[in-house]
């Protein structure tokens, strides 16, 4: 079997795509993150790589889409294609949070085994 490898990444955006929530707006996001990523340079640079996930269900449905980005512990609601282009720009590229959108701040917490 080949090993398996993740490029390195700094950041993981989660995005719902449940269907109660966003009724095909998160698809449309989702089809959309690859070109956004690429425009905004995050591809290309190691240092500002971003994995992302597409989630089914977050149980948030009345405020989506919903974005999570880790592990900055961000929680984004009613995300539109705008609202997604400034999270890309401003969080993702530039570090600084979209507050406006923001409904809830949770960090990773280390679990011990």
């Amino acid at each position: 079997m080949d090993v398996l490898k993740i490029r390195p990444y700094r950041r993981h955006l989660l995005l719902c795509t449940g269907p109660r929530c966003t009724q095909g707006e998160s698809a449309a996001l989702w089809a959309s993150l690859g070109e956004r990523f690429r425009a905004a340079g995050i591809d290309e640079d190691d240092r500002l790589r971003v994995k992302r996930t597409q989630c089914s269900c977050f149980a948030v449905c009345r405020g989506g889409p919903i974005v999570c980005v880790q592990p900055d512990g961000i929680w984004y609601h009613s995300v539109t294609s705008e609202v997604m282009d400034r999270i890309v720009r401003e969080h993702l590229k530039e570090g600084r949070v979209v507050e406006e959108y923001v409904f809830h701040r949770g960090p990773l917490v280390a679990v011990q085994a």
